[in-house]
């Protein structure tokens, strides 16, 4: 009697590349590290104030307890005027981390849409790319105190203070940041527009729209979203900048650089009134730049692949 033939074991399923790409920025610590700080803070500021409720106080009770140390009762002390910094640190949290993030959106998709069409469309490269060259020669500070020292009242009387300086503030950090983005998608545009597959489709004829979303887009996705993580970083250090130099959101409107800028004048008598809003732009900016890394390592499959 014949032993029956073995039957073949099925092939393993290929992993997705959403895994592989988790596989790799796994084996990032400093990228894992900094997931794990930006995901607490973000939790911190939204979830937070549901969760710690600061004591109503009165005016007069209020002043009796200004400038205190951190202790049971003030978990980050209090400020000048007796409110809780730990309140005000979480409020602050949202403003900072919503200018961050909305303002890399919006210099994200002018980077993309700028460096796409300078890539792929040769007679818009010379303008396009001269003037990503004069937004780089000028000075972004200055720029941006400019920039709200004209608009701010206008904006302000047509939709509130606080929204006015918000709308404001993104706006103005978004379309003076957006130049690193589009060299870097300008640069693989020009690269991906002569691979055969680009060729091929222009050779049947389909239209360069279509080409640029089905072809184009999918492929700068990576470095795109390195570009987006390293925006964040930079977009609330400009605006910790400018609340710092008294010229961002209003004193009632408290971000990380405005706690920070009303934390000078006591930091001698009181250093820990801007301990806490500088650990957390320090911790938010670093964690997000090692996201970046490990999103670059990751969404590349020469290094993915070894």
């Amino acid at each position: 009697m014949t032993d029956a033939p073995a039957v073949p074991a099925p092939p393993e399923k290929p992993a997705s590349a959403i895994h592989a790409i988790w596989r790799q920025f796994r084996t990032h610590k400093g990228a894992v590290f900094g997931l794990v700080v930006l995901t607490f803070l973000v939790l911190a500021v939204v979830v937070g104030p549901w969760l710690w409720t600061p004591e109503k106080l009165s005016v007069a009770k209020a002043l009796a307890v200004k400038n205190q140390s951190p202790s049971l009762r003030f978990p980050l002390g209090t400020d000048q005027l007796g409110r809780d910094m730990l309140s005000r640190m979480m409020q602050a949290g949202k403003v900072s981390l919503a200018v961050g993030f909305v303002a890399m959106i919006i210099a994200i998709t002018l980077g993309t849409l700028v460096g796409v069409l300078a890539g792929y469309y040769k007679r818009l490269d010379g303008p396009l790319m001269r003037l990503t060259d004069m937004f780089l020669a000028l000075p972004l500070v200055p720029l941006l105190l400019v920039m709200v020292m004209l608009f701010r009242d206008q904006i302000a009387r047509a939709i509130g203070p606080e929204l006015g300086a918000f709308t404001l503030i993104v706006l103005a950090i978004g379309i003076t940041s957006w130049m690193q983005a589009a060299r870097i998608v300008r640069g693989e545009v020009l690269a991906l527009k002569e691979r055969e597959y680009v060729l091929a489709a222009r050779s049947i004829g389909v239209a360069p729209r279509r080409i640029i979303l089905r072809h184009i887009l999918p492929n700068v996705v990576s470095p795109v979203m390195v570009a987006a993580t390293l925006g964040v970083a930079e977009a609330i250090i400009t605006e910790s900048a400018l609340s710092f130099l008294g010229l961002g959101f209003p004193p009632d409107f408290p971000t990380w650089g405005r706690l920070l800028f009303d934390g000078m004048q006591y930091i001698q008598l009181y250093p820990e009134r801007v301990i806490w809003p500088g650990l957390a732009i320090s911790l938010t900016v670093l964690s997000v730049n090692y996201i970046g890394d490990g999103l670059r390592d990751a969404l590349d499959p020469r290094i993915r692949g070894r």
